[in-house]
This record gives C-alpha cells, sequence and structure tokens, in this order.
C-alpha cells in the first residue's frame, strides 16, 4: 500500500499528516509513505524530522495588491503552477499512491487536483474552522472532505462529501492526568496554573503585553503559577526581567525560552493564554483546556480569528484581539478566570462537547472507505 500526503506552510498542515502517517503504518506494516511539500516550505525540515522522506513542488501563493511587485509575484505565480502540474504528475507516476491525501498550504493543490484527475482516492482535511482557498477549490474535487469541527460544514458547496473527524493531535497531550503532570512538575501546592505561549517562535508585540503582565503578578503576589514561553523573544525577555528588578521562581513565575514539555505542563494547566492557530485550538479542545485566545492578526484570510470565534460562540474559549489587549485587560481576563473555578469547569463541558475522541482512528476509518 502507497499512500502519498501533501501538506505544508505551517505545523498545522504537517502534524495531522504525519500522526495519519503513523496510524496507517501501525494498521499496514510495510506500508509506503511519501510527503510532498513546497519548494522551501518548513514541511521540509519538520517531515524529515519524523522519519519521513519529501518530495517538493515548485508553487507560490497569489498576493492580494496591483503594486507592481505584488503583479510581478503574481505572474511567478502562475508560471509556477504551470510548472508544478507537471511535477505533481511525475511523483505520481513514480510512487503510484492508492490514496492521496492533502492537509492543507499550497502543495496540496497540484498533487491532489491531479491524483483526482486520474481517478485515485483522494480527500482533504482541513484543521481551521474555515477552509483556505486551497481546501475550497480541492472540496470540488475530492472525494471526502474532513473537517474539525461540526461548525465548518456550512463552508462547503458539496456537503455530503464532508465528514466531522476532528483533527488529530499528538497521543503524548493524553498521557498525563493533571494531577500526575502537577506531582512532575513538582508543585506542593494548590495554586491554579497559568500557561502562555505565542507559538513556537513567539510574538514580540504579546510578548511585550507579557512582561506588564509579569510586572504585575509580582508585585501583587498572584495567588496562582505562571509559566510562559517566550520563543526567539526570550534573550530581552530576560534582560528586561532584570532591568525591572523581577526575579521569578520562588514566586512559582517562569519564563522559558521554549517548552519543551508542553503536553505535560498543559496537561497541568488550569488556563491557557494563547493564539489561535490550527495545532492550538486542536490540542486545546482534545484536552478541554479552557482558554484566552488572541488570534494572530498576520495571518492568511485572518483564518485564526475564525478559529477563535468557533470556539467562543460555543462558550469554549475566551477570544481577546490583540488590538483590545490594552493596559491590563489581558492580565483581568485571566484573573477573572483563574479566580472563578465554576466558569472554568462549564468552558470544559463545551470543549468536551466539540472535541472528536479518537480523531486519527476516524479519519483512517474514513479514508479507508473511500480506498474500497
Amino acid at each position: 500500500m502507497n499512500i502519498l500526503f501533501t501538506c505544508g506552510g505551517t505545523a498545522g498542515h504537517v502534524n495531522p499528516a504525519v500522526a495519519l502517517a503513523r496510524v496507517f503504518q501501525e494498521k499496514h506494516p510495510g506500508c509506503r509513505v511519501l510527503f510532498v511539500g513546497a519548494d522551501g516550505g518548513m514541511e521540509n525540515k519538520l517531515v524529515p524530522k519524523e522519519g519521513y522522506q519529501i518530495k517538493t513542488v515548485t508553487i507560490t501563493n497569489f498576493h492580494r495588491s496591483l503594486a507592481p511587485a505584488d503583479i510581478a509575484h503574481n505572474l511567478g505565480t502562475l508560471m509556477n503552477m504551470q510548472r508544478s502540474k507537471k511535477q505533481a504528475r511525475d511523483i505520481l507516476d513514480e510512487f503510484k499512491p492508492d490514496l492521496v491525501v492533502g492537509t492543507g498550504g499550497y502543495a496540496s493543490y497540484p498533487v491532489v487536483n491531479e491524483a483526482a484527475r486520474r481517478g485515485l482516492p483522494t480527500a482533504v482535511h482541513e484543521s481551521n474552522a474555515v477552509p483556505g482557498l486551497t481546501t475550497k477549490a480541492l472540496s470540488k474535487v475530492v472525494d471526502r472532505v474532513m473537517v474539525g469541527f461540526e461548525e465548518s460544514r456550512e463552508h462547503y458547496d458539496n456537503p455530503e462529501k464532508v465528514v466531522v473527524t476532528g483533527t488529530p493531535v499528538r497521543g503524548d497531550f493524553f498521557k498525563y492526568t493533571k494531577a500526575e503532570a502537577r506531582k512532575k512538575l513538582g508543585f506542593s501546592d494548590d495554586r491554579p496554573l497559568l500557561l502562555s505561549y505565542w507559538g513556537s517562535l513567539g510574538a514580540e508585540v504579546m510578548n511585550q503585553k507579557m512582561m506588564d503582565f509579569i510586572a504585575k503578578e509580582c508585585y501583587e503576589g498572584a495567588p496562582w503559577r505562571h509559566i510562559h514561553g517566550a520563543g526567539r523573544d526570550y534573550p530581552w525577555m530576560q534582560e528586561e526581567l532584570l532591568r525591572r528588578g523581577l526575579k521569578l521562581g520562588d514566586n512559582g513565575i517562569e519564563v522559558r525560552e521554549y517548552i519543551y514539555d508542553m503536553p505535560l505542563v498543559m496537561a497541568a494547566a488550569d488556563l491557557v493564554l494563547c493564539r489561535a492557530g490550527a495545532s492550538t485550538i486542536s490540542e486545546i479542545t482534545a484536552i478541554a483546556k479552557p482558554a484566552v485566545l488572541v488570534p494572530s492578526p498576520n495571518v492568511t484570510a485572518n483564518h485564526q480569528e475564525k478559529n477563535a470565534k468557533v470556539l467562543s460562540g460555543q462558550g469554549a474559549a475566551v477570544l481577546l484581539r490583540e488590538a483590545d489587549c490594552v493596559e491590563n485587560t489581558l492580565f483581568d481576563k485571566a484573573a477573572l478566570l483563574l479566580n472563578a473555578r465554576d466558569h472554568r469547569e462549564e468552558m470544559v463541558k463545551a470543549l468536551q462537547s466539540m472535541a472528536v475522541p479518537n480523531a486519527a482512528e476516524k479519519i483512517y476509518e474514513t479514508l479507508r472507505e473511500i480506498m474500497k
């Protein structure tokens, strides 16, 4: 059995494909897996680290501007579309897949589209609540469209093709109970834990706001623990902490460069402050963690805010736009929730009602069905 996954652009597109690849190989020893991404995409680093081969096509996006530089870019994209078609044909001819699955990103289009044209079993999975241009276009030609949330179904022209499967989340996120995680982290009291991070690389605007947040915790003696992941802003945040004379550690406040044990820390957390990318919302939904979502305003089609609205609309999270994080707004939101256990429990129930247990298994079953 040969399975081809095509994805790229963000970890939120790559991670579900990797999870599915593992399921197929567990159930079908000897199953061959190939990934296809875009030239220069982050998937070219992420996929080999997971032990899989990846090939690439030359594909770029369209800019929605009439500036001369953007017009030139779009002309190049048109040329790349033709080039990627031939590359997709060559890859399919060589690998001879029994199934082709796109999980998002521009690279998915030429490969899945050509596979569908050949009559091969094809499917797309969309981790975001609202489909991107690639998924929307491919939804018209594939056999199945798999989505993370019931609310996503309305965004497709052929609802009979849509299956609500949820989004696969790494098994490590289900490894610990809250009590086990707190014990492993060495917590000896019952203070709630606040976890904050703004993506794998961090976000300078939000990290600047976190400095005032942490300072307020230090000065007022907040009755909770706090672990913050700073990402690439860690060096200047450390300098700023020293400049302000803020000493962390003994007070239960910790700033890390990266949170390498994220599944452990998230399992222990009572509240999460984070962005609303596809991977993040999948994780907090799967393990039912109350969150204040601050969507990045710098993403295509504002898709993070759309993700956040799906959760906030069900009472499963609080949506707070970055532009509204002024003065003590973020701190006050967090403090209100950390001091309102009943409210958090209602959010947990809402998240549990939205989650799809065993998402990877459900996607596998959906894909095996179209292969028959």
